[in-house]
């Protein structure tokens, strides 16, 4: 028998995908109904308990093979002492109720950097909480991907620069999150100003920040709108020494290369433009 993975079930991708839906709600202006869900199921209940377990196992990076089975057997250990009739209302509750508020199809639909993990873990903990005769195939499996991730030890340098670089780019998206998380703490009484493309901007980063080719494509074309916009602008501008400092700008603006990879600094810059815009649409009314 194989045990399948739910999303729908894995408690860790659950508040990971309720924390970037608040943040997207924040960006929008709007009161997000996912903080108060979050607060409802992730504090001090048993599916709280059981996200811990996740929260815990991604934290620890660079151990020791033994530390590693360590930590893998004591967190597989703490599951045991779950109430799993509990955790699995708690979780049937909590999907009727994001449903009540968001389309699941679009609440589920982003793909996560430490989904690999999450999918192996949750595969492990139902294995371990199973009355039923597992595939021992699979329990090998999940852990050898689980180690993998607390642990390089025993791989291939090709694999070992593979996963460096894996780890640095997760690391950076989640230095980012932090970062945007932090911006919208004061959103509502700091941020008001901003323009609608600019909030749009904002909440684009966050929803596709490791989705590499869906935000590479959106700041492209923000990047050739901006551009036309500027130049249109320009043409009803009466100031001459303006003018040449726009179509300077103008100069400078090009879309990214295929295989480029979009940084805060393009999120900054794509702010500062719609800035530039609105100035111009202030001095031709």
């Amino acid at each position: 028998m194989q045990v399948k993975h739910s999303k729908y079930k894995n408690s860790g991708i659950l508040f990971e995908l309720l924390v970037r839906q608040i943040t997207s709600d924040t960006l929008d202006g709007k009161e997000s109904p996912a903080k108060d869900i979050l607060k409802k199921y992730f504090v001090k209940t048993e599916l709280g308990r059981e996200y811990k377990l996740y929260e815990t196992l991604l934290k620890k990076t660079s151990l020791t093979e033994t530390k590693a089975n360590i930590v893998i057997n004591t967190l597989v250990e703490s599951s045991k002492t779950l109430n799993r009739g509990t955790v699995k209302r708690q979780k049937y509750n909590l999907i009727s109720e994001i449903q009540k508020h968001y389309d699941l199809n679009e609440f589920f639909n982003h793909k996560l950097p430490n989904y690999k993990i999450y999918a192996a873990f949750y595969t492990l903990l139902e294995i371990t909480n199973s009355t039923n005769t597992i595939n021992p195939e699979q329990t090998i499996n999940n852990k050898v991907t689980i180690l993998e991730h607390l642990t390089a030890a025993n791989i291939a340098p090709n694999k070992v620069r593979d996963e460096v670089m894996e780890e640095f780019e997760k690391a950076d998206k989640d230095v980012r999150l932090i970062a945007y998380r932090s911006l919208l703490e004061n959103f509502n009484t700091k941020y008001d100003d901003l323009h609608p493309n600019q909030k749009v901007i904002l909440k684009e980063f966050i929803t596709s920040i490791d989705n590499t080719t869906r935000l590479r494509e959106f700041y492209t074309d923000k990047i050739n709108e901006i551009k036309s916009e500027l130049i249109s602008l320009n043409k009803k501008t009466k100031n001459q020494v303006t003018q040449i400092k726009i179509n300077e700008i103008v100069s400078l603006i090009n879309p990214p290369s295929k295989n480029s990879r979009i940084t805060d600094n393009d999120l900054v810059d794509l702010l500062q433009y719609y800035d530039l815009i609105n100035e111009l649409e202030t001095v031709n009314e």
